[in-house]
């Protein structure tokens, strides 16, 4: 499995931009004010699906072979689900997904809206990933990993183009850590262009196996992924991603829960945009690092806005 180049990059932005559009990069003058900082958001949320990873879905699904084209099974929190669904659903390719037990049932919904097949299995993610493995060994479905996929990581980096397209000048990019697509798809194309800008990595402390792996040298298994925040909820690293991060990431930072929650609060407060718990914590990590950070250009990946009622009138009281 060869890590993706920015030739690849620029070869899927066509497959790309069938179903969507560049999302914008921009400047909102309460969350200058209130951060204090020279701060870009980067609206992923305003993608198809609500998320970042419908790009990575379309580059994927929209290159199978004939053979492939029988069938595919996944598992998601929701997400990476939505762009496998709704890519599935342009190229008229059978789609399951498994998910955890008690998964956003909002984002079940979605999945279920863009014709998927939608299965619960597992107390998490992780549960249901091993659980998929176990069916395609036995079956004859394309399964689609969520992170070691080099197809989806150089489709999620089209909006890396777009960012450096808009802000070449950017210093730094905050950009939140599950699997590790989008991290893999900002460093990839900095590196390839020679940009200067650092990229950051955004984790829960309560699922933080990819920092600690990445801190230590060496990879470790959580035992549970205690967050809110189902897009960075992962207790193991990925062979793919975390190779690639492991040479080009240039820091990481852990949130606690109230920080990812004042995040969602913050990023409702002052861009009027609803983000789920990992699409803010780009924000919130640029909050916690505002010393840091002064008199820098920010970008802050707001990868995803599908939170649920449930989870989002807890962090609003």
């Amino acid at each position: 499995m060869n890590a993706p180049t920015i030739k690849d990059v620029y070869a899927g932005r066509p497959r790309v931009y069938r179903a969507l559009k560049p999302t914008p990069l921009l400047r909102h003058a309460l969350l200058a004010a209130e951060t204090g900082l020279e701060i870009h958001v980067k609206h992923e949320n305003h993608n198809p699906t609500g998320s970042f990873k419908v790009r990575g879905g379309l580059n994927l699904i929209g290159s199978l072979s004939p053979d492939e084209r029988r069938g595919v099974i996944t598992a998601s929190t929701g997400n990476h689900g939505q762009s496998i669904a709704l890519a599935c659903r342009r190229e008229e390719v059978p789609c399951t997904i498994l998910v955890p037990v008690g998964n956003n049932p909002e984002k079940n919904a979605a999945m279920r809206a863009l014709g998927a097949d939608v299965v619960e299995f597992g107390r998490d993610f992780d549960e249901a990933r091993e659980r998929v493995e176990q069916l395609q060994r036995e079956g004859a479905l394309r399964y689609v990993h969520s992170a070691n996929e080099p197809l989806l990581v150089a489709g999620v980096g089209s909006y890396a183009l777009e960012i450096f397209e808009d802000l070449p000048d950017a210093d730094v990019i905050l950009v939140p850590i599950g699997g590790g697509s989008g991290a893999c798809g900002c460093a990839i194309v900095r590196s390839a262009i020679g940009a200067r800008t650092k990229v950051v990595g955004v984790q829960a402390a309560g699922a933080d196996a990819f920092t600690r792996s990445w801190k230590s040298g060496t990879r470790v298994v959580g035992e549970r992924a205690a967050t809110f925040a189902e897009g960075v909820a992962t207790r193991v690293t990925f062979d793919l991603t975390f190779e690639i991060l492991r040479r080009e990431l240039d820091d990481v930072v852990t949130l606690s829960e109230e920080e990812l929650a004042e995040g969602v609060r913050l990023a409702l407060r002052t861009t009027h945009n609803l983000a789920e718990g990992a699409g803010a914590s780009a924000i919130a990590a640029a909050v916690k690092l505002r010393d840091q950070l002064a008199r820098k250009v920010v970008v802050c990946v707001m990868s995803g806005g599908n939170i649920d009622h449930a989870t989002l009138r807890r962090i609003l009281r």
